[in-house]
């Protein structure tokens, strides 16, 4: 009798140390699960001001340097005066290739930025160094309030606007700076584009 009740006890401990293998399994795979894939980064666009090395294989005589002029223009041997302002280097080196085989056959065009002198944002308002400034990468509110020496003691943090003209409308958008710093709200805390105004009051 003792034996028979030894066993379902054995059968009852084995079939309890599963169960808790199983849930504990389950929770570590639910753990170690990937973390959701940020948004991808806008592509970046050419602009006034930016400087482009832009070669075609073998034609030597065909590799400048070019400046995008203030209305989004540019010339180029044999492509002539095109715009670039607004295109992406992929966008670019394609509307070059279309102009270019007119008179060289299948031409393999190369567009690289040497120097980014369109990405200007502006910091004003009750910031330590107001001003204009230039990223070489994707810059983020919080990234250029930082920029611009931080907030001084009078500014009213969560009333700051982002303007920014599109389709020759200005819109105005809020930041908070508080609640972003406390990590709430932090989908305002937006990449800005080229021309954007941060005004701190």
């Amino acid at each position: 009798m003792n034996k028979v009740i030894k066993n379902k006890l054995q059968s009852g401990f084995r079939t309890f140390y599963q169960g808790l293998f199983v849930v504990c399994l389950s929770s570590s795979i639910v753990l170690a699960a990937p973390p959701k894939a940020k948004s991808a980064l806008p592509i970046y666009k050419i602009g006034p001001g930016d400087v482009l090395d832009i070669s075609v294989w073998k034609e030597d005589g065909l590799q400048q340097e070019v400046l995008i002029r203030p209305d989004g223009g540019m010339s180029f041997p044999l492509a002539g005066d095109i715009q670039a302002g607004g295109k992406s280097v992929a966008e670019l080196q394609k509307l070059l290739a279309s102009k270019i085989e007119k008179f060289i056959p299948d031409p393999v065009v190369t567009v690289s930025i040497r120097q980014i002198q369109n990405n200007k944002i502006y910091v004003v308002g009750k910031v330590n160094r107001p001003g204009e400034y230039v990223g070489t990468s994707y810059i983020d509110v919080m990234q250029a309030l930082a920029m611009a020496g931080g907030l001084n003691a009078y500014a009213s943090s969560n009333n700051i606007k982002i303007l920014r003209r599109e389709n020759g409308n200005i819109i105005s958008m809020a930041f908070e700076y508080d609640e972003v710093a406390k990590g709430y709200e932090l989908k305002q805390d937006i990449i800005l584009k080229s021309g954007d105004v941060v005004v701190v009051p």
